[in-house]
């Protein structure tokens, strides 16, 4: 039986990695930046009146994902947001291997370009480490959501985690796998 290897990962090693490896001069493969992980993460600000709005977001950013998400929980009471510790406020999940190379490709053919008035993602998003986070306001852009069934839109947070060093070493990597960047 042949396993599929996602187009981008074989992107990475067949067109990526030489041009970082020969734009960078690294001394060896293993100083290659490569993309860690992708950390995503949506806040249900409601969910302190409605407990069924965690239920719906896990289940909506399972079906974007192909991971099952988990709630994140607040870690503090807070009486003016009506807020107690422990109460679920929002989903996570951490895309990982072929999960993420295979998000990564949805995001990038299918989802960015259906932003309306899309004009490229900010460069100005790198946390000095060489990862990126992105926001995206409405998550009815992904394919797996059926706008019908959809109650309230909301937005997440996309962060890509490399092992890059740099902030340019980083963008070089995003670039060459596809990032639709905003022209200068």
């Amino acid at each position: 039986m042949e396993t599929r290897t996602p187009r981008l990962k074989k992107k990475y090693s067949e067109e990526v990695a030489p041009s970082l490896q020969e734009k960078f001069n690294y001394k060896s493969s293993m100083q290659l930046p490569k993309l860690l992980k992708i950390s995503i993460n949506q806040g249900v600000g409601k969910a302190t009146q409605d407990k069924k709005m965690i239920d719906v977001a896990i289940d909506e950013m399972t079906r974007i994902t192909g991971q099952k998400c988990v709630a994140t929980v607040s870690k503090k009471d807070i009486s003016n947001f009506k807020l107690r510790s422990a109460q679920p406020i929002g989903v996570k999940v951490t895309l990982r291997g072929e999960n993420m190379y295979e998000f990564l490709d949805r995001l990038f053919a299918v989802a960015l370009p259906r932003v309306r008035d899309f004009k490229g993602v900010n460069d100005k998003s790198f946390d000095g480490r060489g990862n990126y986070t992105l926001g995206i306001t409405e998550h009815i852009i992904f394919p797996e959501i059926d706008i019908d069934k959809v109650t309230r839109i909301s937005g997440m947070d996309i962060t890509f985690v490399t092992s890059a060093n740099t902030d340019a070493e980083a963008y070089e990597l995003l670039k060459g796998l596809g990032m639709p960047f905003r022209k200068p």
